[in-house]
């Protein structure tokens, strides 16, 4: 169960207006504070894309995918 009952909104639920705005600014500040898009989306229960997209559309620059990288044998 997420940690944060209150920001968990009903799969499919359409937000919009105020409580868009609102949530946005809310996922905006924790993906700053380094938490990334799959565990924001997981703690309130919705996908990967919904979180993606309000992240595009408030225009928060997103960070790399990280993880292991190829390089070249010397």
């Amino acid at each position: 169960m997420p940690a944060d009952k209150a920001a968990v909104i009903r799969k499919g639920a359409r937000i919009t207006g105020p409580a868009r705005d609102k949530l946005t600014a809310d996922l905006r500040k924790k993906y700053e504070k380094g938490q990334s898009i799959r565990a924001l989306a997981e703690g309130m229960g919705r996908s990967y894309g919904f979180v993606h997209r309000l992240l595009v559309d408030a225009e928060v620059p997103l960070r790399g995918r990280g993880g292991a990288t190829r390089t070249k044998k010397k």
